[in-house]
């Protein structure tokens, strides 16, 4: 039997290196595989001609070029283009790519499925399938690069697709740097920002590393009481633990913690909620954007009136806080921030929405890959 094959769209730049040099070649060869991968996106050891010939006939029986298979690309109306991307095992994810303004932002997926049940989130139905590994997250982005147009150019990497980020840290790690460096796809971690639904110990570890990239964390509630109901991670690390962990994260200068916080009627939407936010965040240098819920018919939730969204904000901008309200991109193709759900886990449902525990029933929260 053949030893399994290394994928070269995994591979940092060093690891890359020490192939070559396991395979008898000079250690500079390895950056230009890693180059011509995550650079040049080439898929075909062929293509390579700077290197020798026989080089590419060994890498042939030690290699491969993995990516995720684009089976189907939507459009919205406002020019969001959503990709339905599957896996060498079958399993399928979603990337979105998201115009605004002069920028083209990728949200990306680290999970298939979700194994945290937010309430307000359809990806969280799927439940947890697996964890990506590094080379699937960064062939994502490789991917939509294939499918930009003319002009385009991605600015933004965002880590909000599907899965929590922090639950899968080693890929995770692995695939930023891989994006981060200059020989390769080269994108500014001031440009990448990873989401977590509040994972303390991957708050930690992404806070210790040298990584640099922005942080957003969705607290989607000013009490524990809520936010148990609504986000079962909270009996882990309830608010008081996780805020305690935002407050010693290293910012560096001129950045701020990102809090997000999708607003559900009659839930989370008063102006005492946004009074008892803008307490508990007092001293953290932040910025929040306030989210309506994207509601659909497998979710309990509705979305806060306008009105109401807007004097929570007022409150807000009252207390010194920088809040904004996001604006739903891809709505009409279910691309939206919590509506990312593959069409077979659909099927699979029938349609119906899946079981949830009762309003403050404790769900386990796994342990992070680690």
């Amino acid at each position: 039997m053949k030893p399994k094959r290394t994928d070269l769209t995994g591979l940092t730049r060093k690891e890359a290196e020490d192939l070559a040099e396991g395979l008898g070649q000079p250690r500079y060869r390895g950056r230009q595989l890693f180059r011509w991968v995550q650079a040049r996106r080439a898929l075909d050891l062929r293509a390579m001609t700077d290197l020798s010939q026989a080089f590419r006939t060994m890498l042939e029986d030690h290699v491969i070029i993995g990516r995720p298979k684009a089976t189907r690309v939507q459009r919205a109306g406002d020019g969001t283009r959503k990709c339905l991307l599957q896996l060498a095992d079958g399993e399928e994810i979603e990337s979105v790519l998201i115009p605004d303004d002069e920028r083209l932002t990728a949200c990306i997926s680290t999970q298939v499925g979700c194994p945290l049940a937010c309430r307000f989130c359809l990806t969280g139905l799927m439940g947890m399938r697996r964890n990506l590994a590094a080379s699937e997250i960064t062939g994502q982005v490789l991917v939509l690069q294939d499918a930009l147009e003319t002009g385009e150019r991605i600015s933004n990497v965002v880590f909000m697709g599907m899965g929590e980020p922090l639950l899968n840290f080693p890929q995770v790690e692995r695939a930023l740097r891989i994006l981060c460096d200059e020989q390769g796809a080269s994108i500014s971690p001031r440009r990448i920002t990873v989401s977590t639904a509040g994972h303390v110990p991957g708050i930690q570890k992404l806070g210790a590393s040298d990584l640099g990239v922005n942080l957003a964390v969705s607290l989607n509630a000013a009490t524990d009481s809520v936010r148990d109901m609504i986000m079962p991670i909270n009996s882990r690390w309830p608010i008081a633990t996780l805020l305690e962990a935002c407050r010693a994260y290293p910012l560096p200068r001129r950045r701020r913690l990102t809090f997000e916080y999708v607003m559900l009627d009659g839930v989370n939407d008063s102006l005492e909620d946004a009074k008892r936010l803008a307490t508990l965040l007092r001293g953290i240098r932040c910025k929040i954007n306030l989210i309506a819920l994207n509601a659909s018919p497998d979710l309990p939730d509705r979305p806060s009136p306008r009105d109401r969204v807007e004097a929570f904000q007022r409150m807000l901008h009252d207390a010194a806080f920088t809040a904004t309200i996001r604006e739903s991109r891809g709505w009409d193709i279910s691309a939206a921030c919590g509506m990312l759900r593959t069409d077979s886990d659909r099927d699979r449902d029938g349609g119906r929405r899946g079981e949830r525990r009762a309003p403050g029933a404790k769900t386990p929260v796994p342990r992070a890959d680690c």
